[in-house]
């Protein structure tokens, strides 16, 4: 099996992946995934004043979903809404140091759990988010 080109940033957030976990008083929850794939994303949100103060996540998945899982909730920390939803997938993947091409699909991942964690957020405030969610499709593995 060949093994694909993953950075260090990659292979040290897949070994010591930073925010696993839940937090039991969030405020924004966002679940996205492709069952068919097998990846699965459960982000979490703690936001107080507009500013995320804590961002935990449960990624089922391959190394780079791990990885991105774990980026973007390092990303996210102490930024506002609107910070955060400047995050692009590339953005993730930049500060990985890159992903193969056949893994910029998980990247994609964890910037739609993260929109959707804030989507929950604005849902739970009885307004409507101000940006739209985009449906999940990507390659087979």
């Amino acid at each position: 099996m060949e093994q694909l080109p993953y950075s260090e940033k990659v292979m040290d957030h897949f070994k010591n992946p930073r925010n696993v976990g839940e937090i039991p008083d969030a405020n924004g929850i966002g679940n996205v995934g492709n069952p068919i794939c097998g990846d699965v994303m459960r982000m979490y949100l703690k936001i107080e004043d507009s500013i995320i103060v804590d961002a935990k996540f449960k990624t089922f998945g391959c190394g780079a979903a791990i990885s991105t899982s774990s980026m973007v909730t390092e990303m996210v920390k102490g930024k506002t809404i609107e910070e955060a939803l400047k995050i692009s997938n590339r953005a993730v993947a930049e500060a990985l140091g890159g992903l193969p091409p056949v893994k910029m699909h998980c990247s994609v991942l964890a910037e739609e759990a993260l929109r959707s964690a804030l989507a929950d957020y604005y849902k739970r405030q009885s307004k409507e988010p101000p940006f739209e969610l985009k449906e999940h499709t990507h390659p087979e593995h």
